[in-house]
């Protein structure tokens, strides 16, 4: 009996080494595991980076469209192709129509913009020139002046070519839309299912990525679009030239971060400044910075921020990351992966660091 006694902690043993070369085993062959995926999916990306912007366009017009094709097909019971099909037709109709129509009237203008940029340049030196006359200072030299000249002829059709994308990646855009919303319900359930969190976070995130598109995907060019509108009703008054293609051009920059709209409305002050029209080029500074810049900051930290909850300051530097790293549609997935990297960091305090503190405390 004393024996038997005596083995039983020695049976304990061995089978707590047992269990730990199994627990070993099981975490060695997840780390090889992660790693071939990783492998896989850096491959995958290098192969594909060219259809990210694609991608990313169809995640966003789904965020837009998915609860009305829910809505038509589990309620009304209509079929899904179809109603897949009217959808994208639809958003054609209501987003990209409207886009092509600016793309239009742009690029007859935008040669005619490069090829005058000396205007701008001459007029931006005259304007230093006798600024530096008049007060016996030195602002700035010819050959900065050349060179913000050839910056800003430089960065217009750049923002063109980044803005209109080519019609190739509007087609897998739209191709890769139709499956996600035929098969929408699927891809959601797959996401609980392979997503290794808590459902209650995949929620989380699920939602997050919902609300950060539709802030973005809405606010951003509705906040510029109202911008353009009262610059138009300026650029009319002061009796601008082209005011629909300076219409154009302020609402593609106000999607841009911190200078936004002004590089639409200094360059006009200037113009008016160097053709001896300086009341028109004060008012056209004081319109701009008071009127414009107001309409963009109310309604950039109120409307976005009540759509989405985003704080500005996330929106204005996502923005800046969103365009280096994905172009114009960054302007959307910025702001979403800064909201996304804080988010994860709830998620692990939630799923790892909270349950290891539990654990800690009981033992």
């Amino acid at each position: 009996m004393e024996e038997g006694e005596d083995m039983i902690p020695l049976e304990k043993f061995f089978l707590s080494i047992m269990n730990n070369n199994i627990i070993d085993q099981n975490r060695v062959r997840q780390v090889f595991f992660l790693i071939l995926i990783l492998l896989l999916a850096i491959v995958l990306f290098l192969q594909l980076q060219s259809f990210i912007p694609a991608l990313l366009g169809a995640i966003t017009l789904y965020a837009l469209l998915h609860r009305i094709m829910f809505y038509l097909t589990e309620k009304r019971k209509w079929k899904k192709g179809l109603t897949a099909l009217l959808l994208m037709f639809a958003s054609i109709i209501i987003i990209l129509l409207p886009v092509g129509l600016l793309a239009n009237m742009l690029s007859s203008k935008v040669s005619y913009a490069i090829q005058h940029s000396s205007e701008l340049i001459e007029a931006l030196r005259e304007v230093v020139h006798n600024a530096e006359r008049r007060f016996d200072i030195t602002i700035l030299s010819d050959d900065n002046i050349n060179k913000m000249g050839d910056a800003i002829a430089n960065s217009l059709p750049k923002i063109l070519g980044a803005t209109f994308n080519t019609v190739t990646t509007v087609f897998f855009i739209y191709f890769i839309l139709y499956f996600m919303l035929v098969n929408g319900r699927k891809m959601e359930d797959a996401l609980y299912e392979y997503i290794p969190l808590k459902d209650e976070n995949v929620k989380r995130l699920g939602n997050e990525v919902n609300r950060m598109v539709i802030s973005n995907a809405v606010g951003i060019p509705v906040v510029a679009l109202a911008q353009a509108i009262v610059g138009l009703v300026g650029y009319l008054i002061l009796g601008v030239k082209e005011p629909f293609f300076w219409f154009g051009v302020t609402w593609i920059a106000g999607m841009l971060p911190i200078v936004g709209a002004a590089l639409a409305y200094v360059p006009l002050s200037i113009i008016f400044f160097a053709n001896d029209r300086t009341w028109q080029g004060v008012a056209m500074l004081i319109f701009g910075f008071g009127i414009i810049g107001t309409v963009d900051n109310v309604m950039r930290f109120t409307m976005m921020k009540r759509i989405g909850n985003v704080h500005p300051l996330v929106t204005v530097f996502g923005v800046i990351v969103g365009l280096n790293l994905f172009g114009f549609i960054g302007l959307i997935f910025g702001p979403l992966l800064i909201s996304i990297f804080t988010l994860l960091l709830r998620i692990y305090s939630n799923e790892f660091v909270t349950k290891q503190r539990e654990i800690t405390h009981i033992s």
